[in-house]
């Protein structure tokens, strides 16, 4: 809407001519969601306590982890609504790439949040069961990578990190695997979601160079220097990865150990097929892989200790996910996150280095 606005002053006050540039769009749609963010934060909380929406704590889990029960949950709508405002404000609404995250984004929130909502509810850890929240997630991952793959022609070649040219075009099959990068990506950062910050912290990383990525690809000259495939219109998705940083920032500062308040399935879900779609739509889906290794380490931590126990009756980690595997190892729980963070920074300066390193 602020982005219609500068357009129309410009003709006469040549100050908001800084409106039509991505670049400053970028940095004002940041700021706004961190202030969102940050600022309605405390009121958010308030709220959340007065309706006793706890958190609801797994009886196996790690004992450090009982005295967290009953503490605000679902902030992760707050995340969301800082990310979402922001994205209408700044945004060229006319682009459809917009409306192909925004849809994933609040779909995968509306999951998140019948998840929280049946945990708090029945005061046990189970929500909604499983097959049938995948059910939801490819359903609208499925419609919205049709969408663009029949009605917007989006590109289906299939590019990997530090290749110049694309490796084969995956034809109508591209829909299905952009499904699965934009499902697996949001449960994946789900499952990392299980210490204070500890999930938000590598969105923030991922998205960081994710912003850097769209603008790329989006511009035409920066694509032909650096060799990259140019895409239009993806630029301006670098604005709703910009609100994704701001909003996470913001949240942090009340989500940090000790949190005072938790994301819920109704922040990290959507913030998962949020990244997931920001890569499906700027051809960065492999890279995405590297740059958000949390993620996938966290998801493979599960899917390892499953098979193992199903096949051999025997755990590989002490627990899964593999951040409370190192807790139980005597990790203080502070230690763990920053050092999950500190790996996430390295993986996404590796994934910054694919723009020349080709």
């Amino acid at each position: 809407m602020l982005y219609y606005f500068s357009v129309l002053l410009a003709e006469d006050i040549s100050f908001f001519n800084m409106g039509r540039y991505i670049s400053f769009r970028t940095g004002m749609a940041f700021l706004t969601a961190m202030l969102i963010s940050f600022l309605f934060a405390p009121w958010f909380i308030k709220k959340l306590k007065s309706q006793q929406i706890g958190q609801q704590v797994r009886s196996d889990g790690p004992k450090s982890h009982l005295s967290k029960a009953g503490t605000p949950t679902m902030g992760g709508g707050l995340i969301i609504f800082a990310c979402l405002i922001p994205a209408l404000l700044w945004m060229d609404l006319t682009n459809s790439l917009f409306w192909f995250v925004f849809m994933i984004t609040l779909g995968y929130a509306i999951i998140g949040f019948a998840d929280d909502y049946l945990k708090i509810s029945k005061k046990n850890t189970k929500g909604l069961p499983g097959k049938m929240k995948l059910l939801f997630q490819f359903l609208i991952a499925g419609i919205a990578c049709s969408s663009h793959y029949m009605i917007f022609d989006q590109s289906t070649l299939l590019y990997l990190p530090f290749i110049k040219h694309p490796v084969m075009d995956l034809g109508i099959w591209y829909i299905l695997f952009g499904s699965i990068v934009i499902v697996g990506t949001s449960n994946a950062v789900n499952l990392t979601d299980g210490l204070d910050g500890l999930a938000i912290g590598p969105v923030m990383t991922t998205a960081g160079c994710l912003t850097v990525l769209c603008y790329v690809t989006g511009n035409v000259k920066i694509a032909e220097y650096l060799n990259y495939p140019y895409l239009i219109h993806t630029g301006e998705l670098a604005i709703f990865a910009s609100c994704l940083i701001g909003a996470g920032l913001g949240f942090l500062w009340f989500n940090t150990y000790p949190a005072q308040v938790f994301m819920g399935d109704v922040g990290s879900l959507p913030l998962g097929g949020a990244l997931g779609a920001l890569a499906v739509l700027s051809k960065h889906e492999f890279l995405l892989a590297i740059v958000g290794g949390i993620f996938v380490l966290e998801a493979v931590s599960v899917m390892t200790q499953v098979l193992s126990f199903k096949m051999t009756g025997k755990r590989v980690f002490r627990m899964a996910p593999i951040h409370h595997h190192f807790e139980l190892k005597g990790w203080p729980e502070p230690k763990v996150i920053v050092r999950f963070w500190i790996i996430s920074i390295i993986l996404a300066i590796i994934g910054l280095l694919s723009l020349k390193v080709r």
